[in-house]
């Protein structure tokens, strides 16, 4: 029976060498060295990466695990092509070389097979390694910095390096000159040019500038003869003087030359013989002629000036202004043409002529001509005009083209480019012309000023002098305040330049409106004072001062104010500010918020005046007349007539001022308009006999004279005129 004891004795062993095995692995050594794991109670083994120059198992803590180098020769591992290993502790990577990179953007890799590293092309990078001096050059693993053509390396800097640094070779200090013998050598930026020497223009079929060009002498250009020339003495004389400077020309003399042409022409135009019997239609045609001509020689001849500028006043007052750019600068650069007839800005590339037209000599010519003389043969020219241009004429001016009379204004003739394609410019051209001021606006300045300057003497004067202090004199004193305003305005701002109506212009129709408007309601209280003092038979002093500034005031303000709101809501704001004038515009009736109120104004107080005369001559009519209350309600209504005639019939005749058509009823409200302050400051101060004498007291103050002999002289004068003229008036 020794089964199951056999059974129970296999167990027990079986349980015994598992309790041994536990106790073995608890009892590890604790003493293993740094980069090492303990393998047994006596034994330890080096990490991965390290290694024991005693083997694999450490028995000794004398012992070390050492760093195994992979990249080290013998090579353990292989990068492969193009890659360098890089040992660290316990390990390694991979990196590609420098001047290569892994496909994928990575930095490291571990083996061979995950080599992909290829060339790094530095010179497509965004920022160029290189110093701007110089272009970038690729190379396998690499790159370099060379020189640019036409550069050099800075001395003691060599040419390759990356730290390269280059400067321009001026080509034209060589000893051998690199362009031809008939031109001048031209330093650029890294290069040069060829262009032809002053006088001298390239061989046909050439361009001017580069390296290959050769140029040949310049010839005084070909002018075509009219076919008028035949028959005018006068012209046949002038071409024959041209054609003697085409046969003497030589290109070193151009000034000189142009100097004789422009001479000739003068003498012509000053002394055109048997030109002014030719028809109108043949002096146009010669006019055209001589124009284009000039245009085509000044502009050749100027490629031979040294200078880049010339300008030129002959004795008969014609003008030459000329600019040359011989050099190719800054198309984008402006450039201004002046003389005392006219001032023009444009930019030199538009000046420039086309450099595939092939027919250029290179160098830039801007000129304008201004020659006096010549409205002579352009008198009563035509005007053909385009629809559109023609159509936008009529626009700004408000009226038809149709039968006007064309007038030479501007001395200018000619204005002319190397460009001879100006139909379309690519940049605005613009211009600048100095003539006289028409006679009818210069009538309208200069009378303005002078009303100015009365209507200012009137309100110091109502306002100094105390002896004619009265609601009437407050009247004055507020329409000649408004009178100097309104015109002070007008006079600054009633034209629009700008050629659109803007806020400026719409501001100023406005405050002309709210102002003139304004004058003529103090005229009509000037009416109302009048009404107090003859028709309601002298009683009352008539309306106090707050109601006076009240309706002289607000009456107008509610006008403008109303019709500022239907300009807004129905016209789009167009009511106010045209596109010559800042005034009411015509369009839609506009102008009726002004004439309207005016019109109203001047029928009532014409109404009130007469019903003035009539009373006056009931009181005259009476047996006992209070004579001087009458010859004084007779005075101001004579100055009041007076009053109502000035300012009422010169803005009757203004009606009429923003129309061309109406030359003379605008004469006459220029007229009227000078007058109208002087004649206010005469009614209402040179011919009232208080402001005499004040004035007089104020001269002699100023003279410093003994005022008691003035007032003992004025005072007894006084006693015996009132001796025998008891009614004496202000008068």
């Amino acid at each position: 029976m020794g089964g199951p004891h056999l059974g129970a004795f296999l167990a027990l062993c079986l349980l015994l060498m598992l309790s041994g095995a536990g106790s073995q692995t608890a009892s590890c050594a604790s003493w293993c060295p740094p980069n090492s794991t303990c393998d047994s109670a006596t034994t330890c083994r080096c990490n991965p990466g390290f290694s024991s120059p005693l083997g694999e198992s450490i028995i000794s803590p004398a012992e070390s695990c050492d760093d195994i180098n992979e990249c080290g020769p013998p090579a353990k591992v292989s990068c492969g092509k193009l890659a360098d290993c890089q040992n660290v502790e316990g390990s390694y990577y991979c990196t590609c070389v420098p001047g290569y990179e892994l496909a994928s953007g990575g930095k490291t890799f571990r083996n061979e097979s995950e080599n992909t590293c290829q060339d790094v092309n530095e010179c497509s990078l965004k920022q160029n390694p290189c110093h701007n001096t110089t272009h970038c050059l690729n190379t396998v693993g690499g790159y370099k910095c060379r020189c640019r053509p036409g550069w050099k390396p800075i001395p003691g800097s060599p040419n390759g390096p990356n730290n390269t640094i280059c400067e321009d070779v001026n080509e034209c200090s060589l000893k051998q000159n690199p362009c031809h013998n008939t031109t001048h050598c031209l330093n650029t930026v890294g290069g040069y040019k060829c262009r032809c020497r002053p006088g001298w223009k390239p061989i046909p079929g050439l361009p001017n500038g580069p390296n290959n060009t050769i140029c040949e002498e310049m010839h005084f250009p070909s002018w075509t003869r009219p076919s008028e020339v035949n028959s005018s003495q006068s012209l046949s004389r002038f071409f024959d003087k041209v054609q003697d400077l085409d046969r003497d020309f030589k290109p070193d003399l151009a000034k000189r030359t142009i100097q004789k042409l422009i001479m000739y022409l003068d003498e012509l135009l000053e002394a055109p013989g048997d030109l002014e019997d030719l028809n109108p239609s043949t002096q146009h045609h010669i006019a055209t002629n001589l124009l284009l001509g000039l245009e085509q020689v000044l502009r050749t001849l100027a490629q031979a000036l040294p200078e880049p500028s010339f300008t030129y006043r002959s004795p008969s007052k014609t003008e030459l202004s000329l600019m040359i750019q011989k050099q190719e600068k800054d198309g984008n650069r402006s450039v201004i043409v002046g003389q005392s007839h006219a001032r023009m800005q444009l930019k030199w590339a538009v000046a420039a002529q086309d450099k595939d037209s092939g027919d250029g000599h290179g160098h830039t010519v801007v000129g304008i001509l201004s020659s006096p003389n010549m409205k002579r043969l352009l008198a009563n020219a035509s005007l053909d005009m385009e629809p559109s241009k023609k159509a936008k004429l009529e626009e700004t001016h408000e009226n038809p083209v149709h039968g006007a009379q064309l007038k030479v204004l501007s001395a200018v003739n000619s204005v002319f480019l190397s460009n001879t394609n100006t139909e379309k410019l690519d940049s605005p051209v613009t211009f600048a012309f100095s003539h006289l001021d028409p006679k009818l606006a210069l009538i309208t300045k200069v009378g303005l000023a002078l009303s100015l300057v009365c209507l200012l003497l009137c309100i110091l004067t109502f306002l100094l002098v105390r002896p004619i202090q009265s609601s009437r004199t407050t009247v004055h004193l507020h329409l000649c305040i408004c009178l100097f305003v309104g015109s002070a305005i007008f006079l600054a701002g009633v034209e629009n330049e700008g050629g659109q109506v803007g806020l400026r212009c719409r501001l100023v129709a406005g405050l002309l409106h709210y102002f003139f408007l304004a004058v003529f309601c103090w005229m009509s209280l000037e009416g109302v004072e009048l009404y107090f003092l003859v028709v309601r038979v002298f009683q009352g002093q008539g309306l106090s001062t707050r109601w006076l500034c009240l309706i002289g005031y607000g009456t107008p303000g509610v006008i403008v104010g109303v019709s500022a709101a239907v300009s807004a809501a129905a016209l789009n704001s167009q009511g106010y500010g045209r596109i010559s004038y800042c005034w009411l515009d015509l369009a839609h009736g506009f102008l009726w918020s002004f004439l309207g109120p005016v019109t109203f104004i001047v029928l009532c107080n014409a109404v009130i005046f007469v019903i003035t005369v009539w009373k006056l001559t009931q009181k005259f009519s009476e047996i006992n007349p209070d004579m001087k209350k009458l010859k004084k309600a007779r005075v101001l209504t004579i100055t009041a007539v007076a009053q109502l005639f000035v300012l009422g019939c010169t803005w009757v005749f203004g009606l009429f001022l923003f129309s061309p058509r109406s030359w003379v009823l605008s004469y006459i409200f220029s007229i009227l308009n000078c007058l109208q302050g002087f004649f206010l400051f005469l009614l209402h101060c040179l011919l009232h006999k208080k402001v005499r004498e004040e004035y007089w007291k104020w001269a002699c103050l100023v003279t410093r004279n003994k005022y008691s002999e003035f007032t003992s002289s004025t005072s007894a004068t006084s006693h015996q005129t009132r001796a025998f003229r008891p009614s004496e008036s202000g008068m």
